[in-house]
């Protein structure tokens, strides 16, 4: 796998199924990780409200209660989620029209790369920083995409280890920008 160094202390490793789907969690929870990196960092420097603090800032506005907007994340990260879990075990079967609201456009969600994880094709690699389009179909450049894996699970990995970083400093009432002086 991409990014395999051999460090595996809890042996998550010993199951080849389940390593896909660890994989796969890592790449979820690290693409969220770096999301919220820059996230945070753009957050306080526009307005100044410390990220651990911005849903209490009395100026704030919340179109939403909170019961509606947890159960309305609920409800669609639930289909999300199931509809990934149920295409980790039987593969391509959430790209077929049946399956998908928008079934004129299964074939943009259908995984061109053929690798768990990273479907690239038209909708998932419009810059073409993987492959190319030739006469309307996706063609995956293995090389480049084998880089771009390892150097996305890098920052992932990165990304994630800053989270948790940012979550000591909130615990202690800092913020990043502070920590670094700005």
């Amino acid at each position: 796998l991409p990014g395999d160094y051999g460090f595996d202390p809890l042996g998550l490793g010993k199951d080849p199924t389940f390593l896909k789907w660890y994989r796969e969690a890592e790449l979820i929870h690290g693409r969220w990780a770096m999301t919220a990196v820059v996230g945070i960092f753009i957050g306080q420097a526009w307005s100044g409200v410390p990220w651990f603090e911005a849903g209490a800032d009395p100026g704030a506005i919340a179109p939403f209660s909170f019961g509606s907007l947890l159960g309305t994340q609920l409800l669609l990260m639930g289909w999300v989620e199931s509809k990934r879990w149920v295409d980790f075990f039987n593969p391509k079967s959430q790209s077929v029209e049946w399956a998908t609201p928008w079934s004129k456009t299964a074939e943009n969600f259908a995984n061109a790369t053929g690798q768990q994880g990273y479907p690239g094709g038209k909708f998932f690699d419009p810059l073409g920083l993987a492959g190319t389009i030739q006469n309307g179909v996706y063609i995956p450049d293995y090389d480049k995409l084998e880089r771009l894996q390892v150097a996305e699970i890098k920052h992932a990995r990165i990304a994630m280890l800053a989270m948790l970083i940012f979550y000591f400093e909130a615990g202690q009432g800092k913020t990043p920008l502070g920590a670094l002086g700005l």
